[in-house]
């Protein structure tokens, strides 16, 4: 029994004491030069170990390094690429014998990376791959070289075996104080990760580990923070993980922005499985506060090709002064998915409130360089006038006449120069460029500008650069209107074309809502064909072209009572008492047609009629709406009794034309009524009455019909 006792303890002792005696005979630092002339071989670059380097050999097998720095290629900004303050990890010894690897605690303190890059878009990390490139080609086995498949086969199922038989388990992993610089040159950006920790609990294989972290950031003006926890395991041959418990809370902030606080939070991931998900956000952005949290459940499938969102669940709320209304309440409600194989996103809208307004709808996305976008999206109401607030400034009271005023000291006007008119600048559509959506949208009730239309169906797509608008119709005012239209963003500036025809539209009751007008009454009809360039205000009124054609019918002009008038004005030039009748201000018609033709700023008519039992007016001229002025001459003729709108019967005037001049302002128009032709005509009529009896008395005298035309011909010489 002692021999075997020392069979076995010699060996022991021996090992055990060349152990000791190489911890304290031999220094390890003196391996620096060879660990720094290895470094150089394998990298190319220079590595300076400044810190001490200590190890030892039981109970555990471990090392520490001391400060080490990597140094960058010449002609890089910063010294090293890499450096570390402190490296240390240790294995047991005895569990080594039951295939057990225990490591103990990690350590990794003061890392610091820094990646450049130059103008020139050299990288020094290129340094690493090209000097690994060049050892993988020397150490390359020549191509002559045979070597059977098989037992490399059995050899690498063996060591898989062997591998699997082991256990591993880990202490845990302390990195600290560690940082990370990445300037890039050649585009001008900067990005710093500095405090970066992260904290690793004892790790064995079917078990829950736990693991936090947290990072400081900076990139240009942009500051922000994150940190997290999660717990996660892995299967025993690291096939297989699972995660639960995550959490992550981020910050950021920039000159515009502020986000308080961003989480996400998951209480599983498994793949094929679903997974809980939560999310919020707090913070101030484009002059907004912000206050969000939601929903969802998230499945992946284990090729991480497919990704699935589904009951997304969105509750927000929206402060600010250019919000049309605040607080804003923002509710959704929707399924997501994503095929990464197809670069393809499927989106249903199940519901989407914004206060008061309401839409539901789909779209499926396809990324590329151009991202397709198809999508359809519906409501059943939408009233902008009080989404935007437009009706509010019209309810304010305005202040009482009797409040008096409160005593201000007079002040003298100062004099200033006058300020030059802004120059207007075309609108950037570049983005139009980068776009290719196509889509319809479908309104039940639509109210803008106080103006009520249903049934909106619109279809319109953007590719390229082109928008257009292929398909418009709705229901407004007992009538319909259907639109197309298309603008090219291509060049600036953009060119557009646009038709549109209104058919069957009570007119009076949409200018009374749209403009608070009822100069004009009866069921219209209008289509319009026009193009310009330029979508500054003036440029459109500069370059806009075509034609608008209106057809009225049943209706009346209010404001206006053209037979009074004439009956007025008539009676004055006669020497004859005017009596006020208490007339309504109103011209009616049965029909009322014109084409407008616009010419860049000015717009004119040589064919507007208009009918009705009592009068025929013709009319033409022209009106520059760039300095909305008009001048317009209307032509009525009597062709009945005037009697018929309420005044006293004037058939002296009957088939007289007379024309009737607008000239002045669109604000304040002027009529004036141009009697010199008026009287003209009366003279002529009252001459074909005397020359027709004159006929009738000379007529059994003179026989001879040249005789007569002579003489009508001297007779009507006289008053021309």
């Amino acid at each position: 029994m002692k021999k075997l006792f020392l069979i076995i303890a010699i060996p022991v002792v021996v090992i055990l004491g060349a152990l000791i005696a190489l911890v304290t005979l031999v220094n390890p630092n003196q391996f620096k030069p060879l660990i720094v002339e290895q470094a150089k071989t394998h990298t190319g670059l220079d590595l300076v170990i400044d810190g001490d380097i200590s190890w030892q050999f039981f109970p555990s097998i471990g090392f520490e390094l001391g400060q080490t720095e990597l140094r960058n290629p010449k002609g890089f900004e910063q010294l090293n690429m890499f450096k570390v303050d402190t490296v240390g990890v240790d294995v047991s010894v005895m569990p080594l014998f039951s295939q057990q690897l225990e490591i103990g605690n990690i350590t990794l303190d003061g890392a610091a990376f820094s990646l450049e890059t130059l103008a020139d878009g050299t990288k020094n990390i290129d340094a690493l791959t090209q000097a690994q490139n060049a050892q993988v080609e020397s150490t390359s086995a020549p191509a002559a070289t045979e070597i059977s498949s098989q037992p490399a086969v059995e050899e690498a199922s063996q060591a898989s075996d062997s591998a699997s038989a082991w256990t591993i388990n880990l202490a845990g992993v302390t990195i600290s104080n560690a940082s990370v610089e990445i300037q890039d040159k050649q585009a001008g950006s900067f990005t710093k990760l500095y405090d970066v920790s992260l904290n690793l609990s004892q790790f064995a294989v079917d078990t829950w580990t736990k693991a936090d972290f947290a990072a400081k950031g900076e990139a240009n003006q942009q500051k922000f923070t994150a940190k997290g926890d999660a717990e996660f395991k892995l299967a025993k041959g690291f096939k297989e993980y699972a995660l639960r418990n995550i959490n992550l809370d981020a910050t950021f902030s920039d000159p515009a922005t502020k986000i308080e606080s961003a989480k996400i939070g998951l209480e599983t991931f498994e793949f094929d499985k679903t997974n809980a998900l939560t999310y919020a956000v707090v913070g101030n952005a484009a002059g907004l506060d912000i206050d969000m949290k939601g929903s969802a459940s998230l499945q992946v499938d284990q090729a991480i090709s497919k990704v699935l969102m589904k009951q997304m669940v969105l509750d927000a709320t929206f402060k600010g002064d250019s919000l049309p209304q605040s607080p804003m309440k923002v509710d959704m409600a929707s399924d997501l998915s994503f095929d990464l194989t197809k670069n393809h996103l499927s989106f249903i809208l199940e519901k989407l409130t914004a206060n008061a307004l309401a839409f539901d709808g789909k779209a499926d996305v396809t990324l590329g360089d151009i991202p397709k976008v198809r999508f359809a999206l519906h409501s059943p109401n939408i009233d902008l006038d009080e989404f935007l607030g437009l009706g509010k400034a019209e309810s304010v009271q305005a202040p009482s006449e009797t409040t008096p005023a409160p005593d201000v000291p007079e002040q003298k006007p100062v004099q200033t120069s006058p300020q030059k008119p802004a120059q207007e600048v075309e609108p950037d559509l570049s983005a139009l460029k980068t776009l290719d959506v196509k889509g319809n949208i479908t309104i039940d009730k639509f109210k803008a500008n106080n103006a009520k239309m249903q049934n909106v169906k619109a279809s319109f797509s953007v590719n390229r650069g082109v928008a257009e608008l292929t398909s418009f119709t709705s229901n407004l005012y007992q009538g319909s209107i259907s639109a197309t239209a298309r603008l090219d963003a291509r060049k600036s500036p953009a060119s557009y074309t646009a038709k549109k025809r209104i058919k069957g539209v009570q007119v009076q009751p949409l200018l009374i809502d749209v403009a608070n007008n009822d100069m004009l009454e009866g069921t219209g009809n209008i289509d319009v064909d026009v193009k310009g360039s330029s979508l500054t205000p003036t440029g459109i009124k500069k370059n806009l072209v075509g034609t608008v054609v209106i057809n009225f019918e049943d209706g009346a002009v209010n404001g206006i009572n053209v037979a009074q008038l004439i009956r007025e004005n008539y009676s004055k030039i006669k020497g004859q008492k005017v009596e006020s009748q208490g007339e309504v201000q109103k011209t009616d018609f049965s029909a009322m047609k014109a084409t407008l033709k616009l010419n860049k700023g000015n717009v004119s008519t040589n064919d507007l009629t208009m009918q009705s039992p009592l009068l025929r007016i013709r009319g033409n001229g022209s009106a520059n709406y760039i300095n909305e002025t008009v001048d317009f001459t209307v032509s009525t003729s009597v062709v009945g009794s005037l009697k018929g709108q309420g005044g006293k019967d004037i058939d002296e005037l009957k088939d007289v034309t007379i024309p009737i001049n607008i000239s002045g302002t669109w604000a304040e128009p002027k009529f004036k009524l141009i009697f010199d032709d008026v009287l003209k005509q009366k003279a002529e009529k009252e001459i074909d009455r005397g020359l027709k009896k004159l006929d009738e008395k000379l007529g059994e005298k003179i026989k001879d019909e040249k005789t007569k035309e002579a003489v009508n011909s001297l007779i009507k010489g006289l008053f021309n």
